[in-house]
């Protein structure tokens, strides 16, 4: 699973405990915080042992990609963008408009 390293190191803060200190609270090694800190890797077990821990839900210490866009590749849309698109289709339901006059009225 995939955890915010920030979080978790901040969170291990929060509480004024060393990387060894949560290790122990969590029941796992100091190898294993010292990873989620780094790379944020964590098994299934080590995610539920961390949030109890730290008395938080899971979904606090999942990652999320700040660099990702949403939609899948989406660029953000902005208010000129969108009266843009929005324009350009009413242009186009116009001219669309007109043709289908025109053959009806022929």
């Amino acid at each position: 699973m995939q955890l915010n390293p920030k979080t978790i190191k901040e969170l291990r803060q929060k509480f004024n405990w060393t990387q060894q200190q949560l290790a122990d609270a969590c029941d796992v090694s100091l190898r294993t915080v010292q990873r989620v800190e780094k790379e944020g890797a964590a098994s299934k077990e080590t995610t539920m042992a961390l949030c109890a821990v730290l008395e938080v839900r899971q979904g606090k210490l999942i990652k999320l990609d700040e660099d990702t866009t949403p939609l899948g590749g989406a660029t953000t849309l902005n208010k000129h963008t969108i009266t843009t698109v929005l324009a350009l289709s009413s242009v186009v339901s116009f001219i669309l408009g007109m043709i289908t006059v025109f053959f009806i009225m022929r």
